[in-house]
């Protein structure tokens, strides 16, 4: 990215209308003034960035870390000693909202007692109007606000509200363009996230990621490419492309595409190591996929297919377009040309309706799909969502027992599963030193399980042979091979 020097820049320049240019040209902006912000306080400013939700918040804070970053700050700070603090929000669930009021009440004096320092708030909850309203009316100390649509503008805002000295606030109700080719900062640097789509259309009852997110929008497969190509270059071995259903990408194209044409086409790239994805809806999981991530040895044989539930009357009220039986089908032609494919699963206790007949069902399916993990929730009623309003809420009481039994029945069944791997020698992406040995290393199966062995960090980032020693239950230790 070329990046504008703020000391050469014709302060009366007229910003360029086309993005990322425009952008860029914000960037420089506000890094004047951060500049001289840095010369009344006599040292540099610092920012915290804080993630609620999905991996593609986590993506969208990358890019706001890079894009402080390039303004000047210095980011990685906590909340109480930086001077900007963001939040990036998540509203799947009501207590995130909360959260994130709490967080906000306790820097109001951190506001009061430092004036310079500054809030700002985008992601998913700020898409919900009801919220605006209240920060508007709650929280005035709050600087900026911006929504899930406009994140690449992020920049603009900022120069914005160093202009101006009042709140800024820029909700857009929906996406009209994708703007990719700005800052980041990465978390790793051999692996990366990276968008192919944008928002969704299948409007599950519960859900209310396509009321904020908006309708599904994907990215061109040549600028996905790029964006690969360039960070192979960088030093990424693997990345994950995210999606809130990747199996639906390239409908929305001019010339449409389908995921599995567009994972051939990843395959193809030389450098590149692995290739992950999430998260995939069953309806649309297609037998071209399934050749695909038979085919390439790239692709990480693990797959995420969230069930939500077993019973195929909640699955209807569910608005999830699937039956139990048709679900379990795909998963026995899964295993069926991917026999060490790694399941994994989203499960939702306690939907309106749900009687313990149907509880059984989802008992049933966890039994006969055998997954790998299961993330497990307990239905959290979600203001302006079809399944809010309906009518048999199951008592919490009820759905904490049901809750633990399932639990209870993956977790058995994940250790049995997890265990078949013992004895192998598999290859490791390692990721970290071990937070509770630091003699030991973490790193990363293809099917996503986590092994500790004996190492050190210089050999974070690498691809490693390593045989598996001993199952823990939900990770191995083991010993490089």
């Amino acid at each position: 990215m070329g990046n504008i020097d703020w000391d050469k820049m014709d302060q009366n320049a007229k910003p360029p209308v086309t993005e990322p240019e425009r952008q860029r040209f914000f960037i420089a902006k506000a890094r004047g003034y951060v500049k001289e912000m840095e010369k009344r306080l006599g040292r540099p400013l610092t920012a915290a960035v804080t993630t609620f939700g999905c991996q593609m918040n986590a993506k969208d804070s990358e890019k706001l870390k890079g894009i402080l970053g390039q303004m000047g700050y210095i980011t990685g700070k906590t909340e109480e000693e930086a001077d900007f603090v963001i939040f990036n929000t998540c509203t799947v669930r009501e207590n995130a909202n909360l959260k994130v009021y709490g967080r906000l009440g306790s820097l109001k004096s951190w506001k009061k007692d430092h004036p310079h320092r500054m809030i700002g708030l985008c992601g998913c909850m700020m898409q919900e109007e009801t919220v605006v309203e209240k920060l508007k009316k709650s929280y005035r100390y709050v600087d900026l606000i911006f929504g899930t649509h406009n994140i690449f503008r992020f920049a603009e805002l900022m120069a914005q509200r160093f202009e101006s000295g009042e709140m800024v606030i820029d909700i857009w109700e929906k996406a009209d363009q994708i703007v990719e080719d700005l800052p980041a900062e990465r978390k790793y640097s051999f692996k990366s996230g990276v968008n192919i789509m944008f928002g969704c259309n299948n409007f599950c009852s519960y859900c209310i990621v396509p009321y904020v997110r908006g309708r599904e929008r994907s990215r061109e497969p040549e600028a996905i490419q790029k964006e690969i190509e360039e960070l192979v270059k960088d030093g990424v071995a693997e990345v994950m492309l995210l999606g809130q259903n990747v199996n639906s990408y390239g409908k929305t194209l001019e010339h449409p595409i389908s995921f599995a044409q567009l994972l051939r086409r990843i395959h193809e790239i030389e450098g590149l190591k692995r290739i992950r994805f999430m998260t995939s809806h069953p309806k649309d999981l297609s037998d071209e996929l399934i050749q695909v991530m038979q085919e390439s040895p790239k692709i990480c044989r693990h797959l995420h297919l969230p069930v939500q539930s077993g019973s195929t009357r909640i699955l209807q009220k569910m608005n999830r377009r699937y039956t139990k039986e048709s679900y379990l089908e795909l998963v026995e032609k899964i295993r069926k040309a991917i026999p060490d494919i790694s399941l994994t699963t989203d499960i939702i206790v306690g939907f309106p309706g749900e009687t313990e007949e149907d509880f059984q069902e989802t008992l049933d399916v966890v039994r006969k799909a055998r997954y790998d993990s299961a993330f497990t929730f307990l239905y959290s009623k979600r203001t302006g969502t079809p399944a809010a309003v309906l009518e048999e809420q199951v008592e919490e009481t009820v759905m904490k027992e049901r809750f633990n039994r399932l639990l209870q029945e993956v977790q058995t069944i994940s250790r049995e599963v997890c265990a078949v791997h013992e004895g192998s020698v598999q290859e490791v992406l390692v990721e970290s030193v071990s937070e509770q040995d630091a003699s030991m290393i973490t790193g990363r199966l293809g099917n996503n399980l986590l092994v500790h062995f004996p190492g050190n960090r210089e050999k974070i980032g690498s691809l490693i042979p390593v045989k598996l020693t001993k199952c823990m239950g939900f990770y191995y230790l083991g010993e490089e091979n």
